[in-house]
């Protein structure tokens, strides 16, 4: 946490962005009927005054008509008596009261506090308050860490994630904002060293691999009722490194909605700002620079007819950069999708074709990968088009399903690939990321044919299934594999909930994956193959009261000594266990 409070006046001094957006829209429509009543003069000689006395007073007995009123008839009656012979003796009845359930009592705030092997402490707190009826206030602060501890590593595999995030909510009569702020910290270590070269102790020791992320932001949004401009967002934030590194983030994005003749007007309006730097390559020789203004519009026209719902757009946008190798562009891209009803809700038909521009960013890189060297270069990506065609629905009442399959091309796709190694165990190194450790990002022109389904099985009002099925068979135009990205991966998700108890289990398959590690002292490349594995969590909690509850965390059940990134093992089985507390202000 000290980097990041270090580094937060540094980086709000260095920029600052402006931006400002207004829209407004109304409508009405009305008819009427052509009136047929005649006209008339009505003259009044004397106004009519009336008195008391001329009132009539209602008889308390009314007059009944006597033809209305008929004789009733005499009837007799006659008995039978039978003797019956009863042994039966009744006995008191007594009132049965109605079973009724506990009502369940829902809190909005809770403390959990945890620990786990590893040596890893958790702890999550999230509280918030109403300051009135139309508005509150609450935050989340959430922190977990490990010493490590995974076997075989010669560096430090420690880690620790902290995060604040605050937020304050408003509602007024035709609109609703909300304002969110927080600060994120993260320590990783690039532990993972290539197990085809050997360190001697003075290597390993000249290693430094710990590395340190830092994120602060201030963000809010606005919604409004019965308005053609329908919401709008607003994103700032910074993010730094312990190697010097800095990244500047700026968002704005409005959506406008309208009827537009027999259609329906759905487009949005975007800014966003990008820049940064690092303070040196991979070949430590020069620094790197980068810094991207888009503009974005996209027109979009929504035409439903009964069953068939269509959309006929584009996604428009304009890059301006000074970045070293990059140009400024324009760019177009279709949205054109439609659905169709075959069997009301029970079977839908959907296609289109889409395509998209995609700023990359060091802070979105780090959440996909928390061991890349700060030498990146910062591109955008562009989609040209994604055409797909699929169907979804519920084959059961309790069983819906989601299937489709397309095929796309992609511009500059990034791809995490090993960094070279500097040293070939015997040499000292400067950096600590520098010994085929870390990940860099390569930009490569890939085709992508994918195939996708999902399905959701509610077993009963407690229990229900989930799983879904990825496949990607990528064809990239210029490197020999779409590196560290599997051809498959599929999910089982299951969860169970009834009176006290709960669990839950997620199944994660990843197939094999490609890299590649080059030592720069022989100049040799070997081609790496990482094993596909198979991850098996497991979480489940008991409500002591409606206050207490215990819960149980129990991930890598298998005890896989997987790879996720090249070199870098997971931790073995893990177990975690704690207490939470919920409560009301």
């Amino acid at each position: 946490m000290n980097l990041l409070f270090k580094k937060i006046n540094r980086i709000f001094m260095k920029k600052l962005v402006f931006l400002i957006f207004l829209l407004f829209g109304s409508g009405l429509v009305f008819s009427q009927k052509k009136d047929t009543l005649k006209t008339e003069v009505v003259k009044v000689v004397k106004p009519y005054a009336p008195v008391v006395s001329e009132a009539q007073k209602i008889k308390q007995a009314p007059v009944l008509d006597s033809i209305s009123l008929q004789t009733k008839k005499e009837v007799k009656y006659t008995f039978n008596s039978v003797p019956v012979v009863s042994t039966f003796v009744p006995a008191k009845g007594n009132a049965r009261t109605i079973p009724r359930e506990p009502k369940e009592i829902f809190y909005n705030n809770y403390i959990s506090l945890g620990f786990g092997n590893y040596s890893t402490p958790f702890a999550e707190i999230f509280a918030h308050y109403n300051l009135s009826d139309y508005s509150e206030f609450g935050g989340f602060i959430g922190y977990q860490s490990s010493k490590g501890g995974i076997e075989d590593v010669l560096l430090d595999d420690n880690y620790s994630d902290a995060k604040v995030d605050l937020y304050y909510k408003q509602m007024e009569k035709y609109y609703e904002w909300q304002i969110r702020g927080g600060i994120k910290s993260q320590v990783v270590n690039w532990y993972g060293l290539p197990e085809q070269l050997t360190f001697t102790d003075n290597v390993l020791s000249s290693i430094e691999e710990e590395q340190q992320y830092g994120t602060v932001y201030l963000s809010g949004d606005i919604e409004f009722e019965d308005a053609w401009m329908k919401n709008a967002e607003l994103y700032l934030g910074s993010f730094v490194d312990d190697s010097q590194s800095d990244e500047y983030n700026a968002k704005i994005k409005t959506n406008i909605e309208f009827p537009v003749w027999d259609a329906f007007m759905n487009s949005f309006l975007a800014i966003e700002y990008l820049g940064g730097s690092f303070e040196k390559d991979f070949t430590n020789f020069n620094s790197i620079e980068y810094s991207y203004l888009n503009l974005g519009f996209s027109p979009n026209f929504a035409f439903y007819r009964e069953d068939l719902t269509v959309n006929v757009g584009a996604n428009l946008w304009y890059s301006v950069t000074n970045t070293d190798g990059q140009d400024s562009k324009f760019y177009a891209y279709p949205n054109i999708t439609a659905s169709y009803k075959i069997f009301e809700e029970n079977l839908i038909a959907y296609g289109g074709v889409t395509g998209d521009l995609t700023q990359n960013s060091y802070r979105e890189f780090v959440d996909s990968n928390p061991f890349l060297s700060p030498t990146l270069d910062i591109l955008r990506t562009s989609q040209p088009y994604m055409g797909f065609i699929g169907a979804k629905g519920k084959i059961l009442s309790d069983l819906s399903f989601n299937a489709k399959i397309g095929y796309g091309s992609e511009k500059d796709k990034p791809l995490f690939k090993l960094n070279p190694s500097k040293t070939n165990g015997n040499i000292l190194l400067n950096d600590g990321y520098a010994a085929g450790n870390s990940f860099m990002v390569v930009y490569d022109d890939v085709n992508t044919l994918n195939a996708y389904a999902e399905f959701i099985y509610d077993f009963d009002n407690h229990l229900k299934f989930g799983a879904n099925l990825d496949y990607n068979l990528y064809s990239p135009e210029n490197e020999d594999h779409a590196w560290n990205l599997p051809m498959l991966k599929a999910t089982l998700l299951a969860k169970y909930n009834r009176k006290k108890w709960y669990a839950g289990a997620d199944l994660y398959f990843y197939s094999d994956r490609k890299d590649e590690l080059t030592i720069l002292p022989e100049n040799t490349t070997e081609r790496i193959t990482n094993s596909a594995f198979f991850d098996v969590n497991l979480n489940g909690g008991y409500y002591l009261t409606d206050r207490w509850s215990v819960f149980l965390k129990l991930n890598n059940v298998l005890n896989q000594n997987y790879q996720k990134y090249t070199h870098f093992d997971v931790q073995g089985f893990q177990v975690m266990g704690g207490l939470t507390y919920r409560f009301d202000f």
